[in-house]
């Protein structure tokens, strides 16, 4: 082959090569020195959020809040329930990192809990968990009154008596909530009951209004009522309404007794009252109605008096725990309206006092008032509490 061929046929195959390889160099000619082949986007963290249930474990110690913590992520939802389903009831924070219960923990039970959270990726998970407590090794129970549906009178206090002792009377009364149908202004108020047993009463500012409606919530269960008291391991309610404004007046130096009602008076009934000079004297003050008891046997042993009666005695009211009352009295007859000749008590005829039983109800007050008494109603002999001021009640509240 001659010379002039062997280098035409080597100048087309390199033409042939340059135009294989051109595109070859077009793709790659886009990348910039050093630039990675393929773009990574981080991702947000997703580890699961990490949660906190306060108390925890087996038979803790009860009378706390139950306390659910998030970090990492959110708290969307959280379910406590008790070892019978019930829900108790509580709130998320507003930034999702925290749950609180509105009640406490309660003696004796078993709790389950389930909190929804979201990492900060999004992603949802529920996490489980329980927790019991402990029993209560003593039981604190209440005694109060009114009752239930209730009709009462303008001087009647809320009152409850402990059976244990109260040390925490703030921690207790805290969870002691009044509502009324009209906003009465009142307070609560600590004091010995003629039993020697702790107690606290709620009274108004002033004589309720009547037809005011009255609810008492005492969500007493979880809360410790501190040294020798034990625990509340149950609440209690009572719903009442105040009926009409009667008001007796009982004027043991005249010795009349007046009922008066919505300002007007009704009647006035000759009455003889406690023997002045000495133990069988009345008291005086503001005391209220606290039970119509019918008949009854009256001892006076009971009441510290010797063997001064023992008889069955018609349409007794009490007044004091101390053993005032009012009630019939005919043995008394000739006193009635001349002279105070009783052991203490608001003596009057049969008749008066079978009339005067079917106008009263428990929670009227009686306004007694006269020279020669044992003195005023202490606010534990009953309901005392209106012989104390305003200002001196409030300063009764473990609150105040």
């Amino acid at each position: 082959m001659s010379r002039t061929r062997v280098l035409a046929s080597a100048r087309v195959r390199a033409t042939v090569v340059a135009a294989l390889l051109a595109p070859l160099a077009a793709c790659s000619s886009t990348s910039s020195p050093g630039a990675s082949d393929t773009e990574v986007t981080p991702k947000a963290d997703d580890r699961p959020v990490t949660v906190t249930v306060t108390p925890t474990g087996d038979q803790v110690r009860a009378g706390d809040s139950v306390r659910i913590t998030a970090s990492g992520g959110r708290l969307t939802s959280v379910n406590v329930t008790d070892g019978e389903g019930r829900e108790v009831a509580g709130e998320v924070a507003a930034d999702g990192r925290s749950w609180v219960s509105r009640r406490k923990a309660v003696p004796g039970t078993s709790y389950t809990v389930t909190a929804a959270t979201r990492t900060e990726a999004g992603t949802v998970r529920n996490t489980r968990s329980s927790f019991t407590t402990a029993p209560a090794d003593k039981v604190n129970k209440v005694d109060w009154r009114p009752g239930a549906d209730a009709t009462v009178g303008v001087a009647q206090p809320i009152s409850l008596v402990f059976d244990r002792p109260v040390k925490n009377r703030a921690e207790v009364e805290k969870q002691l909530r009044i509502t009324t149908s009209n906003d009465t202004e009142g307070s609560w108020g600590w004091l010995t009951d003629w039993s020697g047993r702790d107690r606290v009463d709620w009274r108004p500012k002033t004589y309720w209004k009547p037809g005011t409606e009255v609810t008492l919530n005492a969500e007493l269960n979880g809360t410790d009522s501190g040294a020798d008291g034990g625990w509340f391991v149950r609440d209690y309610t009572t719903t009442f309404t105040i009926g009409t404004r009667q008001i007796v007046k009982v004027d043991l130096d005249s010795h009349q007794l007046t009922l008066v009602r919505d300002g007007e008076t009704v009647r006035r009934i000759p009455v003889s009252g406690g023997t002045p000079g000495g133990d069988k004297r009345s008291w005086r003050g503001t005391a209220v109605l606290m039970a119509k008891e019918g008949t009854i046997n009256m001892n006076s042993e009971t009441v510290g008096l010797g063997n001064a009666y023992d008889k069955m005695v018609e349409h007794s009211m009490r007044l004091t725990w101390s053993g005032m009352y009012a009630h019939a009295a005919p043995w008394n007859a000739r006193y009635f309206g001349r002279a105070n000749h009783s052991s203490g008590c608001i003596g009057m005829s049969d008749a008066d006092a079978a009339w005067f039983y079917g106008q009263v109800r428990p929670g009227d007050p009686f306004e007694i008032t006269g020279k020669d008494t044992k003195g005023v109603v202490a606010p534990g002999n009953g309901f005392g509490a209106w012989n104390l001021s305003w200002t001196e009640w409030r300063q009764n509240s473990a609150l105040s």
